[in-house]
């Protein structure tokens, strides 16, 4: 028993925790720069600051809080609202599962209390990671604090200063979300074969977004991209 404590232990480590603070950095400023752009559209939405941290601070999902806005009305659509950004953040679940093999060594509070940290950003940081071998659990903690941080931040400072800001576009904040994903699949490719599932992906979103309502699209090409990423692995 005090040997699976200690093996537990050492899978979650300050110097892996900081680790993953310092990868995080770069794509930090990114998550700042569109945590800006929300809090100026939220500012225009009439979401008081109080409203507007809460909402960063405890959602913590950039795509679904943006849809959010564009929901947010007088009286509010709650049921619509819960059920689009139930579907656009059920990929969690998808990059919940691959994190599975290295959190699940973790005892429930560090696996659970990790979870709450889990973005696009930190998730692909975190697989690359344990992909190299690394596989300590701080990590995806280290890397989501950072990018939690950096959220938060620059929705208040987005929220504060919205009447000066005024249109994001006009100062390229509204292409820092797009840089950041370049930037993901940038660091995450590794071969040409990496190429099918990313187009599958991509094909499937844009077909589900001409053909489906809502944000179905985002599941279903995330859906397709693993679907044929783990055929090409078990070839």
């Amino acid at each position: 028993m005090a040997s699976v404590a200690r093996e537990r232990q050492a899978l979650f480590t300050v110097r892996s925790l900081l680790a993953g603070a310092r990868r995080s950095i770069p794509l930090a400023l990114s998550d700042a720069a569109y945590g800006i752009v929300f809090g100026v559209l939220a500012r225009q939405a009439r979401l008081s600051l109080p409203e507007c941290v809460l909402m960063s601070g405890l959602v913590f999902a950039g795509s679904a809080q943006f849809i959010a806005l564009g929901m947010w009305t007088t009286p509010l659509p709650v049921v619509s609202l819960v059920l689009t950004t139930l579907v656009v953040n059920l990929r969690h679940l998808l990059m919940g599962a691959t994190l599975r093999p290295w959190l699940a060594q973790l005892a429930p509070l560090k696996r659970y209390g990790s979870l709450f940290f889990l973005s696009d950003e930190s998730w692909a940081l975190s697989i690359g990671e344990y992909e190299q071998g690394k596989s300590n659990g701080a990590f995806l903690v280290g890397s989501g604090v950072v990018l939690y941080s950096a959220w938060l931040s620059g929705t208040i400072v987005g929220r504060l200063a919205g009447s000066v800001v005024g249109d994001p576009a006009a100062w390229g904040l509204d292409f820092a979300f797009t840089v950041l994903f370049v930037a993901l699949l940038a660091d995450r490719y590794k071969d040409g074969r990496d190429l099918l599932p990313w187009l599958a992906s991509g094909l499937v979103a844009v077909g589900a977004a001409g053909a489906l309502p809502g944000k179905w699209y985002i599941l279903l090409g995330g859906l397709a991209g693993g679907v044929v990423g783990a055929v090409r692995d078990a070839d």
